[in-house]
């Protein structure tokens, strides 16, 4: 039996998804697969900082709002402080997403790595602007760094594009990228304005208060980002993804493509030519017979373009505490199974 030991920075949603699943499956993870997961320190802006060598309780993480009041609080550690002086094995990287700078969570990230730590995240900032960097430091000091949830949350359509069709020769990438956006659309579909589909899809936790990052298109363009730095092995600046988001879609145009036998959907796009790599977020009019033009709500999708295969698309979640939480935990699988193995 293997102890993995982690340190949580950030315990937000995602993070306390991540400890209910440990919580529900850490036994069976033990039992069957011989890893037993323990967090041994948390540090959250707002909910303070914990820390125990020999592992935090997880049911009492998951009831108390302040860290710091419990017995193993640390409130003089901040998040550079958590990485380096905590007994972590695993630093599991979630403080809040910044597509412009990548920071804070680049800086954790960097961190952990040159403290020797492996990473985990599902922030995409750091992925995004900096993978190619802090894969070559992860590298230097034979580490590891997991994204998986950084795409499609925990459908796993990096592990599929990076390892299970990497010899296939994957040329062109689709996906509808973001759930917001395509809820939205889809309600749309059903008579809804843009602003009523828009209020629903925030009463109903989908959008955020400001929802500019999704209905314009910036979180789907960092997605197309991390699969040109995963897949293509081209790192690509924000800028040079085209980028037009839904916010001009009417419902005439709904109905216009619908009365065509098309729909609309907001799709992603990377595409490998002779010329270079070409990258793209733009509302597309797709044929019903498209693999991607069924798939509605809040739902993702992505077809990857094969030489030998041909298209294959996969269809799954793309947010969610338990479902992001459970792409840390098949990256955590991956990293360990990997050194098994070496």
């Amino acid at each position: 039996m293997q102890t993995v030991r982690l340190a949580l920075i950030g315990f937000g949603n995602v993070g306390q998804g991540f400890a209910q699943i440990l919580l529900e499956c850490g036994d069976s993870y033990a039992e069957n697969l011989g890893l037993r997961f323990m967090i041994v320190a948390i540090n959250d802006m707002v909910h303070g900082c914990a820390f125990n060598p020999d592992g935090l309780d997880l049911n009492t993480l998951l009831q108390v709002k302040d860290l710091s009041s419990l017995p193993d609080g640390t409130p003089g550690w901040d998040a550079f402080a958590t990485i380096a002086r905590s007994n972590a094995d695993v630093v599991v990287e979630l403080s809040f997403t910044n597509l412009q700078t990548g920071e804070p969570a680049t800086s954790h990230v960097r961190a952990a790595l040159e403290n020797g730590k492996h990473v985990v995240t599902s922030n995409k900032g750091p992925v995004a602007l900096r993978y190619a960097e802090l894969a070559a430091l992860a590298h230097s000091r034979k580490v590891k760094i997991g994204v998986e949830g950084t795409v499609m949350s925990g459908t796993p359509a990096l592990h599929l594009g990076m390892e299970l069709l990497a010899a296939a020769g994957i040329r062109r990438v689709q996906g509808i990228l973001n759930g917001t956006t395509n809820y939205i659309l889809t309600q749309m579909e059903s008579g809804a304005s843009y602003s009523d589909a828009l209020a629903e899809a925030q009463a109903r936790g989908f959008a955020e208060a400001d929802p500019s990052g999704d209905v314009e298109g910036f979180d789907a363009a960092g997605k197309v980002a991390i699969l040109s730095a995963l897949l293509m092995k081209s790192p690509l600046r924000m800028d040079q993804v085209d980028r037009t988001g839904i916010t001009g879609i009417t419902v005439a145009d709904v109905e216009e493509a619908k009365a065509a036998g098309q729909r609309w959907k907001l799709i992603g796009s990377l595409e490998r030519s002779q010329a270079g790599i070409s990258a793209c977020v733009k509302p597309v009019r797709l044929p019903l017979e498209h693999p991607l033009a069924n798939v509605n709500g809040a739902t993702n999708a992505i077809t990857y373009t094969t030489d030998l295969l041909g298209d294959v698309t996969l269809i799954g979640p793309g947010a969610g505490r338990m479902e992001t939480g459970y792409a840390l935990i098949c990256d955590l699988l991956s990293i360990y199974r990997s050194a098994a193995q070496s």
